[in-house]
């Protein structure tokens, strides 16, 4: 997924957009994300600085999407009911987060998102909007389902997941079993049904 606005001339080739973020994720992992630069993803991935800024506006932008967005690319889950719906939209973040590159990158890119507002608003847009939309979309189905009511806040549980696996992986360090997907799924429907 590509937050920027397109630009004029030929259509970007998708397999050069596959290879700097495959190169991004790999160099992130080898070495530390305050290592990795744009000059490196280049190279690794064969092409010149100038493809790469004209996707993204910056190592945060690249290296977020290289990193914690499989779980946006993959089907939205419909296991039919909505804890298995979010346990496997959970499972993803799990996913994400346990990975070399998701540890490696996780402590950098919170500190360059603290320092400019006006990159964590291009994430928030190109990024967790689609998420979000996710979201809705289960929560949808839920709601069609008798599972909760159509007024639940989606913005609210999507922190509330998010912010679970980023705590608990991220923050804690804590190797995820086999089971968190599942139980965090369990604690937020218990959470959704008082609200």
């Amino acid at each position: 997924m590509n937050p920027s606005p397109s630009l004029r001339g030929r259509p970007r080739d998708r397999r050069t957009h596959e290879s700097i973020v495959q190169a991004a994720a790999e160099l992130v992992a080898e070495v530390g994300y305050a290592a990795t630069s744009i000059g490196a993803v280049a190279a690794r991935a064969g092409v010149g600085k100038d493809t790469i800024y004209r996707r993204w506006s910056g190592k945060a932008e690249l290296v977020y999407e290289a990193v914690f967005t499989t779980t946006d690319e993959a089907p939205v889950p419909d296991t039919g009911t909505l804890t298995g719906d979010l346990t496997v939209l959970l499972q993803g973040l799990v996913d994400e987060f346990s990975t070399p590159a998701g540890a490696a990158a996780l402590p950098g890119l919170l500190a360059d998102f603290a320092a400019d507002p006006v990159l964590k608003a291009r994430i928030r847009t190109g990024f967790l909007a689609p998420a979000k939309e996710r979201l809705v979309d289960i929560f949808d189905r839920a709601a069609q389902r008798g599972e909760m009511s159509a007024g639940t806040p989606v913005d609210l549980v999507l922190d509330t997941l998010a912010g679970a696996v980023f705590f608990h992986v991220g923050l804690a360090g804590e190797p995820p079993t086999h089971r968190l997907a599942g139980q965090l799924a369990a604690v937020v429907v218990k959470g959704i049904e008082a609200l």
